[in-house]
């Protein structure tokens, strides 16, 4: 199944980040795009999940062209389709880690799953306010939150960046773990290639192209 598909896409802020750039996302697929500091990864991640718009290509999504639904149409993709994995984790600071995933709960009427917690290594912390936590339980907490909702589509902006190692690998395997079972996709931007390299597709950002290296 097709998850999603980016036609010609090409965007310019000062300066051309990229042209003609495409590329497809099918179910029980991970991609990684991987590119010096500059490049234009999160950017193109950013287009890709529906947060800004490029200057010039096509996105679909679930084979819906994004930009001729309506606000309400696009508003529900985001909501219940697409969960969005940053480098700012964007909890809910007088809350604690349970009522942040409470609230992903009520919004997309789905039940937590604890081994999700268990997974995560999160059961100690879980009651603790936000600001008790460190920057890697803080990032835990918030993919929990993300997979709560369980997306058809996962965009990830350096998931790991707060862990170590072993802990990275763990969340890495619990991303692919998810996507083979629900017939979801992931699309991942790192700095990190052997965590590149674990995906099914990796793409680099260079020289203002998007080129597979694997």
């Amino acid at each position: 199944m097709n998850l999603l598909s980016a036609k010609n896409i090409s965007h310019t802020f000062d300066y051309e980040l990229f042209t003609d750039v495409s590329l497809e996302l099918h179910s029980k697929e991970s991609i990684a795009i991987i590119g010096m500091s500059g490049s234009g990864k999160s950017t193109l991640l950013h287009i890709l999940s529906t947060l800004l718009r490029p200057d010039h290509g096509n996105i679909s999504i679930l084979d819906k062209d994004v930009y001729k639904l309506s606000k309400k149409e696009l508003a529900s993709i985001k909501r219940d389709v697409l969960g969005l994995v940053f480098q700012s984790h964007y909890l809910f600071k007088g809350f604690t880690g349970a009522e942040n995933l409470e609230v992903a709960q009520i919004l997309s009427n789905q039940e937590m799953n604890p081994e999700l917690i268990e997974r995560l290594n999160i059961t100690q912390c879980v009651h603790q306010k936000v600001t008790e936590l460190s920057g890697g339980q803080q990032q835990r907490i918030s993919i929990a939150r993300v997979l709560t909702k369980k997306p058809k589509l996962i965009f990830a902006d350096e998931p790991t960046g707060n862990l170590d190692i072993i802990t990275a690998s763990e969340v890495m395997q619990l991303f692919f773990d998810y996507i083979k079972q629900n017939d979801a996709g992931m699309i991942l931007v790192t700095h990190d290639n052997a965590l590149a390299e674990l995906c099914d597709k990796v793409y680099r950002l260079e020289d203002k192209k998007l080129i597979q290296v694997k």
